[in-house]
């Protein structure tokens, strides 16, 4: 679980792998679906992912020439798992400022 939450539980990272389960995307589009990172960041963020074996950056043939990122199958075998992590927070996080509500709290 730390390794988990080491690499998933940086800020960014879970809405990057997200993005990328609809499928391929490119920087530009990417970085437009996340408002708020940065343009160092994003890059940083899909550095450690690949690095991680998560996503792939692919070149595409121009012009104009333009990355895109993917998910590799380990990337795309986190759905289930985000879909659980999505419908939980939704149960339990889902109240004014994101806590649990009182009575889950028992």
């Amino acid at each position: 679980m730390t390794r988990v939450f080491g690499l998933l539980g940086k800020r960014w990272t879970g809405l990057i792998v997200s993005v990328l389960m609809q499928g391929p995307v490119h920087f530009a589009d990417l970085r437009r679906a996340i408002p708020g990172i940065s343009e160092r960041m994003l890059s940083d963020r899909l550095t450690e992912l690949g690095t991680a074996g998560l996503v792939v950056r692919q070149v595409d043939e121009g012009p104009p020439l333009r990355v895109s990122y993917r998910l590799t199958t380990a990337g795309s075998a986190l759905e289930p798992s985000l879909s659980e992590l999505g419908a939980w927070a939704e149960k339990y996080l889902a109240a004014e400022g994101g806590t649990c509500p009182k009575e889950f709290r028992t």
